[in-house]
């Protein structure tokens, strides 16, 4: 039988992906929070000023955003999208 041993190059990759794994894991939040921030203006466009704020506020907060969008999943908008007029035709003049 014969032994499995890992050379220096084997464990120096091993090592080294999960040094990787680790940064990639602790800017996870950062970068949700970034994007939240960026598409904070698409959120007020869809649900307006207020629900919009609070939406994208809690979805800002690392955690809570990400437990708010997993039940959200499953249930729905906690704060329902603003209801779309139909687009409005000007009304014709009675001769």
């Amino acid at each position: 039988m014969a032994k499995d041993t890992k050379t220096l190059k084997r464990k120096a990759a091993e090592v080294g992906g999960w040094m990787l794994a680790k940064r990639i894991a602790k800017s996870i939040p950062y970068v949700g929070t970034a994007m939240t921030i960026g598409l904070i203006g698409h959120d007020i466009k869809r649900k307006g000023l207020v629900k919009g704020v609070l939406n994208s506020g809690i979805d800002a907060i690392p955690f809570v955003g990400l437990g708010k969008n997993a039940v959200e999943y499953f249930t729905g908008d906690f704060f329902p999208d603003k209801v779309k007029d139909e687009k409005r035709l000007p009304k014709k003049e009675k001769e």
